[in-house]
This record gives structure tokens, C-alpha cells and sequence, in this order.
């Protein structure tokens, strides 16, 4: 039976149908976001997500030689307190942390997770000193007073997980 023949069946012409109650419908022409104060920095893509690891050379040899990813070579990087290497997914990154150092964030984090685990997303910004800016004035917290030169040799900023729905969430300058 068809639409309109139930709509008959139901003793409703068509005008009465057209006086039943409309759906509300989401505009096709106007933005979502209208009437929202549009920002001076812009969110941009997923840059990695990263993953705390016990053991740096079992976790390169899982991407590398079981999963055929392509992975970097390790870069130690002092002023973080980790060691770190890149696998390559083609529309994202992971990065395996490793601890450098006795004062390593990193190692902290493994002692409370001693399997490891996913230990922050990175996301790309087009102006991370305007971000900076904007997140202070909406009383997100900063974990450091600047930014400081990441892994990839660009400014980051960490944002702390409890004002990010427990997500430890780094900015990185696109």
C-alpha cells in the first residue's frame, strides 16, 4: 500500500494532511554556525595521535614489521622528556613515546598505565598564538606558560585533560 493510499485509508484528504503537524527541518542555505562569533583561529586536522610505550623497539617492530607501516627513526627530544618515533598512516600519524629522563612525563604515565596507552591527540591550528589567546580567555588551562618547539620543530601547547573531557590535547602550528 502506498503513502497516499494509507493517508486515504485513514479517512485524511489532502488538505488535512497538509495541516498535520510539520517536522522542523535544518536550513540547507544557512550555516550552522550562523549567529556564532566567528574566530580568529581556525581547529585544522588531526596531526597524530600519540601512544605511551614501554618498550620503544617492540612497538617500532609491531607497526614496521607486522602491520608494513613505514616508521621514522627515533628522535630523542630532552626538553619533552620522551623519545619519540613517527608511523606513517596516510591521513594521520601515530607517535610512540618512550621516557627520557628521570623527570620524563612520559614515565610517570607508565608507571600508573605499565602497558602503555594512548597518552594525547595532537590537532593542527592555523594560529596557535591567537588559539593560545582565545583558550586562556575561555579558562581552558595551559600545562605551560608558551609554547614550546615539538617534534615536528613546530610551536605546540599542551591543553590540560580535565577542561578537555579527560583528553590531554596538544595544539600544533600548522
Amino acid at each position: 500500500m502506498g503513502f497516499m493510499q494509507i493517508i486515504k485509508s485513514l479517512g485524511l484528504a489532502r488538505c488535512a494532511w497538509h495541516s498535520l503537524p510539520s517536522v522542523r527541518a535544518v536550513s540547507l542555505t544557512a550555516p550552522l554556525g550562523q549567529g556564532v562569533p566567528q574566530s580568529l583561529w581556525k581547529l585544522g586536522r588531526l596531526n597524530h595521535v600519540a601512544i605511551a610505550v614501554p618498550d620503544l623497539e617492540k612497538a617500532t617492530a609491531l607497526y614496521r614489521d607486522v602491520l608494513g607501516a613505514q616508521v621514522s627513526a627515533t628522535v630523542p627530544l630532552p626538553e619533552h622528556g620522551v623519545y619519540t618515533v613517527f608511523v606513517e598512516l596516510g591521513n594521520t600519524k601515530l607517535e610512540l613515546l618512550h621516557p627520557l629522563g628521570e623527570k620524563s612525563p612520559i614515565a610517570g604515565f607508565l608507571q600508573k598505565n605499565k602497558s602503555g596507552g594512548m597518552h594525547h591527540i595532537c590537532i593542527e591550528v592555523d594560529d596557535i598564538n591567537a588559539a593560545i589567546v582565545d583558550l586562556k580567555e575561555k579558562k581552558i588551562r595551559l600545562l605551560s606558560p608558551e609554547p614550546r618547539i615539538g617534534a615536528h620543530g613546530k610551536p605546540v601547547m599542551f591543553l590540560h585533560p580535565k577542561d578537555c573531557d579527560g583528553v590531554l590535547v596538544e595544539i600544533e602550528q600548522a
